[in-house]
């Protein structure tokens, strides 16, 4: 695959010698203050799973009902991420990281104020739009700002998406215990602290390179590239089990007799062998053994979990321990996927990233509805056994079409 413009402009600006160099965490303020942000952005994923039975209880919902909170988060996402590039291209880069935290404050404290399930479903959408706009636009931000290369920017990316998955529940199980609208509006207060921070700690927009201008076309041209359509079918795919371990576990758990604290704690330590694994594990396998073979290793091993957590649903223990073993697998094939999402195709990557997470936030916008719907009609181990044998079908793509996947290692190891 010959290298484009595109590709040779990234390489440029990222000499080898510095990415040698270089450690990870010597970055310019600029990139720390997105960093913090999209901390605070990714609160959002796992702020709500310590308080689903307390929600479901207080404003009087089935279970199904408040996976629609996950629901309608992702399927406005994944809608959205469409339209980040037109955005961002038009805006910049910096006035669409404050356009999605305004919009996340907003509809965060919305949420807090409402009085019933469906008012909530929708305001979690609006969330969704605010958080589209800021993650899709914090990658590149982060990327674009940083002085040590592509990959590690990566990594760096996800450990903020590994801290704020993790703090998330904890805090959500804290201020939950007080009361559900707590989560909310501490998630409103924190993004009002983000938004000081990158309004003045980022360059001003004059001195950032803006991109050319995009079209709403782009992300769809961009998945007429095999590689990158492959890795967003897979992660469409193994999104169903990552959600079904999101928010059907939590949902178990209560019904176990898990109080808002314990949730919290427990996806708390999910969430931080996630960002472990992210950072120091990921890397390494890549490395070694080659993206799509580490990728279908880890995958497989988070399917196992699953069919593990499907036996023992009632088992409160196995349960526990299966959610945190599970953030490993999944901290490593996130960074994984991300690396090579962003080397998949010769397009920028603010548009490959928009391609690869409609894609995928589609599956979690499915997935959590699903789950609970299954439990419903079938019984409680069935929402574990279909996540996990869309993991296995995730696998078996991914590998049938290894052969399109080849350069991304390649470029990699360019870098």
């Amino acid at each position: 695959m010959q290298p484009t413009a595109t590709s040779k402009a990234n390489t440029a600006s990222h000499p080898q010698q510095n990415t040698q160099k270089v450690s990870m965490f010597s970055q310019p303020k600029a990139v720390w203050a997105v960093v913090f942000a999209s901390i605070i952005a990714f609160m959002g994923l796992g702020l709500v799973d310590p308080i689903l039975p307390a929600i479901a209880k207080k404003l009087h919902a089935s279970h199904s009902d408040v996976t629609l909170l996950f629901t309608s988060y992702n399927a406005v996402m994944a809608v959205a991420m469409l339209i980040t590039g037109v955005v961002s291209s038009r805006l910049g880069i910096k006035k669409t990281l404050l356009a999605g935290i305004i919009i996340i404050a907003l509809f965060s404290a919305l949420g807090g104020m409402s009085n019933s399930i469906w008012s909530l479903v929708w305001l979690r959408g609006g969330w969704g739009l605010g958080n589209a706009l800021f993650v899709a636009t914090a990658l590149s931000a982060i990327v674009s700002l940083s002085k040590t290369g592509v990959a590690r920017s990566i990594i760096l990316f996800e450990v903020a998406v590994g801290l704020g998955i993790s703090v998330g529940p904890l805090l959500g199980g804290e201020l939950g215990a007080i009361s559900w609208r707590g989560p909310f509006f501490g998630v409103a207060g924190l993004m009002v602290i983000a938004f000081f921070m990158i309004l003045f700690i980022m360059p001003k927009p004059q001195t950032q390179i803006r991109p050319q201008k995009a079209s709403l076309a782009d992300p769809f041209r961009a998945l007429k590239f095999k590689a990158l359509r492959t890795f967003g079918i897979a992660a469409f795919l193994y999104n169903f089990g990552f959600f079904t371990l999101l928010v059907y576990a939590a949902l178990v758990l209560g019904k176990l007799g898990l109080d808002e604290h314990q949730l919290g704690y427990v996806f708390l330590g999910w969430g931080l062998m996630l960002a472990f694994t992210s950072v120091f594990t990921a890397p390494k396998l890549q490395k070694r053994f080659g993206t799509v073979p580490s990728m279908c290793v880890q995958l497989l091993l988070f399917a196992v979990t699953l069919f593990v957590m499907a036996n023992w649903t009632t088992d409160k223990t196995v349960i526990i321990i299966a959610v945190i073993v599970a953030g490993a697998f999944l901290g490593n094939n996130n960074t994984l996927i991300t690396t090579a999402v962003m080397n998949a195709a010769p397009v920028e990557r603010p548009t490959a990233s928009a391609a690869y997470s409609f894609l995928r936030f589609i599956g979690g916008a499915i997935a959590p509805f699903l789950a609970g719907k299954l439990a419903e009609w079938f019984n409680p181990h069935m929402p574990f056994i279909v996540g996990g044998a869309c993991v296995v079908v995730a696998v078996i793509y991914l590998w049938l079409n290894r052969q399109h996947l080849k350069h991304v290692d390649e470029v990699e190891s360019a870098h």
